[in-house]
């Protein structure tokens, strides 16, 4: 199995509290396993308030709705032994 790299990177975003925000970032292979979200350094599931998902096989995606103050921090995505932070 080839081993799976970011592409594109996170950026960093700033947001109003209530608003929606989407980050994304790229890899180098399609249905990449081992993929991993995180917040503050906690696993983020796909829920009503994160939404995880995969565009064009490539591009992972998480969009957190309606932020708020308790949303500031890191977000991660690892896949891998690769990581990208915003």
């Amino acid at each position: 199995e080839p081993d799976v790299t970011i592409v594109s990177g996170l950026k960093d975003m700033v947001v109003f509290e209530g608003d929606d925000v989407t980050f994304r970032c790229q890899v180098s292979h399609e249905n990449a396993r081992d993929v991993e979200w995180k917040l503050q350094d906690v696993a983020l599931q796909n829920n009503e308030m994160n939404e995880i998902s995969v565009e064009k096989g490539k591009i992972h995606t998480l969009t957190l709705r309606k932020v708020t103050e308790q949303d500031i921090g890191t977000i991660t995505f690892r896949v891998g032994p690769h990581m990208s932070t915003a």
